[in-house]
Parts: structure tokens; sequence; C-alpha cells
């Protein structure tokens, strides 16, 4: 057995310690916003937080992450930030098929919790490695500017 501190709760979940942690959190905890894309960890679909990072669960090993919070798409409207850029993704209409959007919201709001205010080159970088099929990358741009401004006036 192994406790995974997943989305606030720990959950005994009978695995082995080399499962990678995105089918420990949907197969066998039941959490099924994080999505499976490629499985080498290249396209940023199954982007979780661990310990507020943002990481690819399809490559991290459940064992890894023990005694460690772990963070998904499906808690993330708990979260302050995740809050205000959730709501920035549909002031905007980013998704279209909206496969990718979890991990990309993932990523967004682990960067704008270090840096409430990117540059647009911070951005870039942050979101570099999430893969959006349909290319909404310029609306995602949008969306992240509007939840850096959204955080800035919240916090004046």
């Amino acid at each position: 057995m192994i406790t995974l501190k997943l989305n606030g709760q720990d959950h005994q979940l009978d695995v082995t310690e080399d499962m990678p942690l995105l089918w420990a959190i949907r197969d066998v905890a039941g959490y099924n916003g994080t999505k499976f894309g490629c499985g080498m960890g290249l396209c940023g679909a199954c982007t979780i937080h661990i310990e507020g990072a943002p990481a690819r669960s399809c490559i991290t090993p459940i064992g890894s992450v023990v005694g460690q919070n772990v963070s998904t798409i499906d808690n993330l409207h708990a979260d302050p930030v995740g809050q205000i850029v959730q709501q920035a993704w549909l002031d905007t209409a980013v998704a279209q098929c909206g496969y990718c959007q979890g991990g990309q919201i993932m990523s967004a709001t682990a960067l704008l919790k270090t840096n409430p205010n990117p540059s647009d080159e911070q951005i870039e970088e942050a979101m570099v490695g999430n893969i959006c099929r349909c290319g909404t990358y310029n609306r995602i741009k949008t969306a992240i500017r509007q939840a850096s401004t959204h955080l800035k006036e919240a916090k004046a």
C-alpha cells in the first residue's frame, strides 16, 4: 500500500512504486481530469502539481511522490489562483477540443503562483512542452495575461 497525498486527502492505494502517477490518479484513485496524451512526458496533457510545481504524471513513478502534496485539475477550483486561471480560460474561450486544456491550465497556474506578472517570453517558456493540436496558443497567452491582470487587481 502506498499513501498518496492527492488533492488534499490521503489515499491508500494498492499499487507498485513504479506505477506511473497518471494511472494511479486516474485508474486507482478515480480522478479523471488528468489526461493521457503521449505517455512520454512530451505533450503536457497529464500535467499535475507536485508541491506546487508542474510535473508530467505519465512519467513520474508514484513511489517518487510519497509524502508530497499532489494536486490535479480535479481540485483546482479550491485554489484561488486556479480559480482565476480557470475563469480566464472561460472568458477567453481558449478551449477548442479541450483535451489538452487541463494540463495547460495546471502549467499556467503554476507559473502565476511563482510569477504573477510574467512577460510574454516567460509565459512562452513556462508553457513550452504543453502541446495543443488545435493551435489555441494565442488564446492561451491571452488568458494567462488576463489572469495576471486579475491577480494584480485582487492585490490592489
